[in-house]
């Protein structure tokens, strides 16, 4: 069963790039106190996610936090050094936490999972964003098969 608006966020540790190397960051610690835009991807660098989806946040993380959001996420189930790597690789700075969900942990927990596996690429997540206000989702976007729209950012913008 997926997360729905109204769930608290579930008890999750994903991984980010610090200055000394790999560190933890759990769900409480991202969300408490905070509104955050979180998105997810099927992976980094793939067509659709490093063409549109990171870049469209990253081109409207502006107007996302003039509008009350104080972080914007993204999760994938990666490994921390591809996150980090593709983060750099768009140029991301600091407006957007790059998130390794490495084993599917959160996206397992948030019912949000996608098999890749007829593609080479595994367990993955689905293309998804949500607004989370101190850990509870009050907007959840899923992309319903390969399309891209209700994830994008100008369609969270249009809901803040």
């Amino acid at each position: 069963m997926s997360i729905k608006v109204g769930d608290k966020l579930p008890d999750a540790t994903f991984t980010v790039m610090g200055p000394d190397g790999p560190q933890p960051l759990t769900t409480e610690e991202l969300t408490k106190g905070k509104t955050v835009a979180l998105f997810a991807v099927p992976g980094a660098f793939t067509p659709t996610c490093s063409a549109k989806h990171l870049p469209g946040f990253k081109a409207h993380a502006a107007e996302l936090k003039a509008k009350g959001v104080d972080k914007i996420a993204c999760v994938s189930v990666n490994d921390v050094f591809v996150m980090n790597a593709w983060g750099k690789d768009q140029g991301v700075g600091d407006d957007i936490i790059m998130l390794a969900d490495g084993n599917g942990a959160f996206t397992k927990a948030v019912g949000l999972e996608l098999d890749g596996s007829r593609f080479g690429m595994g367990p993955r997540s689905q293309r998804y964003s949500m607004v989370v206000k101190d850990g509870v989702v009050k907007e959840l976007n899923v992309e319903e098969g390969p399309e891209f729209r209700v994830s994008a950012a100008d369609y969270m913008l249009a809901q803040l």
